[in-house]
């Protein structure tokens, strides 16, 4: 067994894998150039998560007389307190992590790594050798050739995370996962939010019910998605920033204070050293094997700038794996990966959508079941949304896309399910607790079958 291992970048990935290689006996060395914790704790899943929950208070506070309370006072949003709450936690979480780092007895040099050869690295002017690295550098927001984007005011996710005010009007290029979530967050501060999709739909690869439904939801809202449209060019007027793009109808203006650049990450690989080594890559990033070894028999890529899974969980679970495979172990990699968009409702994801499985030509059953239905769901107030489970022919679990408060927690018993091959029969004597929003998993499970209690079935 190699004992020395190098990593490069101290994200979910990297850190990670550097506890858990220390806990397995090996000299450690993390090379960070900013802040552990990388892109998705400073300036991504965690600051995000801390403005959303801002947000859902003020939706809370919103409708207060829904419930029954009454409220004399107006709630608004502070722009510097809300800025000041996200930065706090993100510092007690970075501080978190620099404690297990030390604990575990991992060496942190803080500078830009770069390979020498496949055996040594430089880092602040000091050669390090090694006998396994593990690259972990991420990735970063990709800004495409459009005319204007140099403007003051076009911003990516990690400016408009330390906003100073909140803008009136609010353009987003690019309706994925982090465009989306920006919309719902600054909607509910009071922005009007445009959001401009070149694809035919938003938020690719959930299931397309799913996002035919949240739809009206988000413009009801205030949230106007336009979708099928070019970004052709971005001017500014006085302090007014205006987006020209080419819809289904030909040219539209849209005007915003401030335009947030959505349009998805790239992998960093840049002044790495990589080619200079012979490390393969492709325009998805470091090209890896299952083991997620690179070219380079000793050098092992992980996370974003592998390309596979663009999910700070995914970076973490490959970080695992490399580590435990590098002392000789045999470790398993999931082979389902859940995704989740905080929105309001959230929406959460994982295994097959029906998209997939006709593509593919697979038989399948399917079953939904509205949270208007669920006990819990209506205490809340939170009736909107759905859990739908897809099946294969034979009644095994391997779908479940859920959109509805609390998603996010939710969509773990169904990546449980895909996980384990459960099937109806296997989950149908499972008790839920009542009144709980988890019993709408359940429900659904059972109407794949017919058995659904407390689901209206069709007459036959």
């Amino acid at each position: 067994m190699s004992n020395k291992v190098v990593i490069l970048g101290g994200g979910p990935g990297g850190y990670v894998a550097a506890i858990r290689l220390r806990q397995l006996g090996f000299e450690t060395i993390l090379i960070e150039k900013n802040r552990v914790g990388g892109v998705c704790l400073n300036v991504g899943c965690i600051p995000t998560k801390a403005l959303y929950k801002s947000a859902e208070i003020l939706n809370h506070a919103s409708h207060l007389e829904s419930f029954g309370l009454d409220f004399d006072g107006v709630v608004k949003p502070n722009a510097h307190k809300i800025r000041e709450r996200k930065n706090q936690v993100v510092d007690t979480l970075v501080s978190g992590v620099e404690k297990l780092l030390s604990s575990a007895g991992v060496n942190v040099l803080y500078g830009e790594g770069k390979l020498l050869s496949s055996n040594s690295v430089t880092v602040n002017g000091e050669v390090i050798e090694f006998d396994n690295l593990i690259i972990a550098t991420g990735s970063s927001s990709f800004i495409p050739p459009i005319v204007g984007v140099e403007h003051e005011g076009v911003v990516t996710s990690t400016e408009l995370l330390d906003f100073e005010s909140i803008p009136e009007e609010l353009v987003i290029v690019g309706g994925g996962v982090i465009g989306m979530e920006f919309a719902g967050i600054f909607a509910s501060f009071g922005s009007k939010v445009t959001v401009l999709e070149a694809m035919p739909n938003i938020l690719p690869g959930i299931d397309g019910e799913i996002v035919k439904r949240l739809k009206p939801i988000l413009k009801k809202k205030g949230i106007e998605i336009i979708t099928s449209a070019m970004v052709q060019e971005i001017s500014k007027d006085g302090q007014k920033l205006y987006v020209t793009m080419e819809g289904k109808k030909g040219p539209v203006v849209v005007s915003g204070d401030q335009v947030l650049v959505a349009t998805g990450r790239r992998p960093n690989t840049q002044n790495l050293g990589l080619e200079e080594i012979g490390v393969e890559m492709n325009r998805k990033g470091i090209v890896v094997d299952e083991h997620f070894r690179t070219s380079q028999e000793n050098i092992f890529a992980i996370g974003d700038v592998n390309g596979k899974w663009l999910l700070a969980h995914a970076a973490s679970a490959q970080g695992e794996y490399v580590s435990e495979y590098l002392a000789g172990k045999k470790p398993k990699m999931g082979r389902f990966v859940p995704g989740c968009v905080f929105l309001f409702p959230e929406v959460a994801s994982v295994g097959y959508t029906e998209e997939q499985l006709k593509e593919q030509d697979i038989a399948y059953h399917v079953s939904k079941f509205m949270l208007g239905a669920n006990g819990k769901a209506l205490t809340m107030g939170e009736s909107e949304g759905l859990v739908k489970v897809i099946s294969d022919e034979d009644f095994k679990i391997i779908g479940v896309h859920i959109m509805g408060v609390h998603a996010s927690d939710l969509i773990h018993e169904g990546l449980l399910a895909c996980e384990m091959g459960l099937s109806v029969d296997e989950l149908k004597h499972v008790i839920h607790a009542h009144p709980t929003l988890a019993e709408a998993f359940y429900e659904s499970v059972m109407g794949l079958k017919g058995e659904a209690v407390h689901m209206v079935q069709s007459r036959r």
